[in-house]
C-alpha cells in the first residue's frame, strides 16, 4: 500500500487515476478547490486547496509525506515552483501531466514527435487574440512547468517526470470533442471533414494513461529520462477513426470533403472539426513501451467510449456545434 497524492481527481484522467489507485489498495488524498463532490471511499481523503494560492496549499500539506504524487493541474512553472515550496511537503515520486503541445510550439515539426524532438528550436510568438496564440501559450506553459519540475526535483533529490500525452479518449469525456463529431453524426446533415479526413491522428485512453500512473508509482526502477511520449501506438486517419465511430454507434453519416479554404473563409475552420489542424499533436510512445509501459488502439478502447457518449448522452453541445448552421449552409454550397 502507498499513499498517493493527485492534484484534481474529478476530470477524465484524473478520475480514471483516481479509481485504479483506489482499485489496487491504495491510500488516496486529493487536492481540489472542492467544488465537485467525490464519491465516497474509505481510503480517499479530499483535501481542499487552491493549486494557484500559496498559503492554501500550505495549509493542506504542509509537513505532509506521499509516496507518488501525480500533478494534472500544473500549467507553468509557477505552478511547480509554488507546490514544491509547501514547508516540509514531500512527494515521493512524482509524475506532471504534460502534453504533446510541448512538441507543437518548435519549428520543423516532423510528427509522430520523440521526446528529444523538444528541444527544436522554438516558433515565434502568433499574434496576440487568436487561437494560435492561445495554443502556443498553452505549449510554452507545460514547457516551462517541465522545465521547473526538472530542476527543483533535481535539488530537492527526488524523483519527477513529465508524461506528454495527446488528446485523451474516454467513457467521462468532459471536453464534447468526440460527442461534437456524434452529434453532427445524428442530426442527419452533412458532416464537412476537412482535408477529406486524411490527416492522421493519435490519441491515449484515459484508463490507459491511469495503468501506466499506476504502473510508475508501483515499478522496481524508476525511468532514467526526464520525459516520456504515452500514446496509441499508431497513426489512423481522421476519416478512418470517425467510420469506426460511426460504425459503432450504429449511424450512416455523409461525410463531405472540404478544404482548408473553403472552411477559413466560412469562418469555421476552429470550431467545425476536433482532432484537425495544427494543434493536434502525435507522439511516438516506443520509449514508454520499451519501458512496459502500454497504451491500447482504438479499435480495443473506443468500443466502450462510443458506447457511453450514446448510453449517457451530455446535456449540452461541444461549443463549435453553434456554428452547425453554417456548415450546413456551406454543404449545401458545395453540393449545388
Amino acid at each position: 500500500m502507498k499513499r498517493v497524492l493527485l492534484f484534481g481527481a474529478s476530470g477524465l484522467l484524473s478520475g480514471a487515476a483516481r479509481e485504479a489507485f483506489l482499485a489496487a489498495g491504495h491510500d488516496v488524498s486529493v487536492v481540489s478547490r472542492g467544488s465537485r463532490p467525490l464519491p465516497p471511499h474509505p481510503r480517499l481523503t479530499p483535501l481542499t486547496a487552491d493549486r494557484r494560492d500559496a498559503a492554501s496549499l500550505s495549509a493542506a500539506l504542509s509537513g505532509e509525506e506521499f509516496d507518488f504524487t501525480c500533478d494534472f493541474l500544473a500549467y507553468d512553472g509557477d505552478d511547480v515552483s509554488r507546490l514544491l515550496a509547501v514547508p516540509g511537503f514531500s512527494p515521493g515520486r512524482t509524475v506532471m501531466i504534460s502534453s504533446g503541445q510541448v512538441y507543437l510550439v518548435t519549428e520543423g515539426r516532423t510528427p509522430p514527435f520523440r521526446e528529444s524532438d523538444s528541444e527544436a528550436p522554438l516558433m515565434p510568438a502568433p499574434p496576440e487574440g487568436t487561437r494560435d496564440r492561445r495554443e502556443w501559450d498553452y505549449g510554452m506553459g507545460k514547457r516551462a512547468a517541465e522545465t521547473t519540475l526538472r530542476l527543483e526535483a533535481s535539488a530537492l533529490g527526488f524523483p519527477a517526470l513529465a508524461l506528454r500525452l495527446p488528446v485523451v479518449q474516454g467513457e467521462a469525456d468532459g471536453s464534447l470533442r468526440l460527442w461534437a463529431w456524434l452529434e453532427r453524426m445524428k442530426d442527419g446533415g452533412p458532416v464537412l471533414l476537412p482535408d477529406g479526413g486524411t490527416q492522421p491522428v493519435r490519441f491515449v485512453h484515459a484508463g490507459d494513461a491511469a495503468s501506466v500512473l499506476l504502473r510508475l508509482a508501483e515499478m522496481k526502477d524508476w525511468p532514467a529520462a526526464p520525459a516520456l511520449n504515452l500514446s496509441q501506438p499508431e497513426d489512423i486517419p481522421l476519416k478512418e477513426f470517425l467510420e469506426l465511430t460511426a460504425a459503432l454507434a450504429g449511424l450512416k453519416p455523409r461525410f463531405l470533403p472540404v478544404s482548408a479554404s473553403a472552411l477559413t473563409g466560412a469562418g469555421l475552420a476552429d470550431t467545425c472539426a476536433p482532432y484537425w489542424g495544427r494543434w493536434c499533436s502525435r507522439l511516438d510512445p516506443s520509449a514508454a513501451f520499451a519501458l512496459g509501459l502500454a497504451a491500447r488502439g482504438p479499435r480495443e478502447y473506443l468500443p466502450s467510449v462510443v458506447r457511453a457518449h450514446l448510453d449517457a448522452p451530455p446535456a449540452r453541445s461541444h461549443p463549435g456545434y453553434a456554428g452547425r448552421a453554417a456548415e450546413l449552409a456551406l454543404a449545401a454550397k458545395m453540393l449545388e
